[in-house]
């Protein structure tokens, strides 16, 4: 009797496996792209012309549009920065805006940046 009970344990062990091999993978939740790795050279001071990375990550952003696909947290506001740099506030407006609406959380943080924007600067 225990043998048959050990056989049978194995019968269902190898029926689970066999049966979780077979299951499709989940979908990732963001669409990643370039980001990742435009974010990292950004930050380890390997762009020299933020105006090609903002191409690289706008045709990120309608691919993943296009897909039907949510962009990564941070990708707007990483946009938003780019364009600040390059001095086109309008866009940069834009993509605050967008990063805001798609992920709440980070209002507090975006609110507190659009105020210091706005604040004239001071004298010294």
């Amino acid at each position: 009797m225990h043998a048959t009970t050990t056989l049978r344990r194995a019968a269902v062990w190898g029926l689970v496996l066999t049966l979780s091999a077979c299951a499709t993978p989940t979908k990732p939740i963001y669409q990643w792209g370039g980001y990742q790795s435009a974010l990292y050279n950004y930050l380890k001071g390997n762009v020299s012309d933020p105006g090609a990375q903002i191409q690289q990550l706008e045709a990120q952003a309608q691919r993943t549009l296009e897909a039907g696909a949510a962009t990564p947290p941070g990708l707007h506001g990483h946009l938003a920065l780019l364009y600040s740099k390059v001095g086109d506030d309008a866009n940069a407006l834009r993509h605050l805006e967008a990063e805001r609406k798609l992920f709440p959380e980070s209002a507090a943080y975006i609110d507190f940046l659009l105020k210091r924007a706005a604040k004239p600067a001071s004298k010294s």
